[in-house]
């Protein structure tokens, strides 16, 4: 019999979770003495795929990137999956910076993978599938040597392992 297994090697965010993580560190930027009347916002624009931080000073705006780092982390969202942008001037004196999340494999992340796949000399196919890659084999544990393989290799981005079949 010769069926064939697979799963997709994608970089997801959970949405839900970074939307939890931006009310917690809104919740601590509005306790903490050190942001008292500092004017500090933090915006989640979930369509846009980003976070809007605000504040008075560039120390308070590394203390708050700190915070929203810590809350992440809490809710086990990897830092690789946020593009911190250049602090810019905003109105009223105060500093912005805008925090993209990353979301899908890039076409050159997804070569990136599909090289180291094919570069282990595996038994195993790799494929492009729009913001995800597919790797297919006959063997399951050709397949479980090829996520640990894509597992031990440090990306810039964070990777999940999908639809394993």
């Amino acid at each position: 019999m010769a069926t064939q297994f697979s799963f997709d090697v994608v970089s997801e965010v959970d949405a839900q979770e970074v939307d939890n993580a931006v009310n917690q560190a809104k919740k601590e930027v509005e306790q903490r003495y050190d942001f008292k009347d500092s004017n500090t916002t933090i915006d989640l624009n979930q369509k846009e795929h980003t976070i809007t931080l605000a504040t008075a000073d560039d120390m308070k705006l590394r203390a708050l990137t700190e915070i929203l780092n810590a809350k992440m982390i809490k809710r086990g969202i990897s830092l690789k999956a946020l593009d911190y942008g250049e602090p810019q001037q905003a109105a009223g004196n105060t500093l912005r910076s805008v925090v993209k999340i990353k979301n899908g494999l890039t076409t050159e992340q997804a070569k990136e993978v599909t090289k180291l796949v094919k570069d282990t000399k595996m038994k195993v196919q790799a494929q492009i599938q729009g913001e995800a890659v597919r790797i297919t084999g006959k063997s399951k544990d050709d397949l479980q040597t090829a996520i640990q393989q894509i597992k031990a290799k440090e990306f810039d981005f964070p990777i999940q392992f999908t639809n394993y079949r």
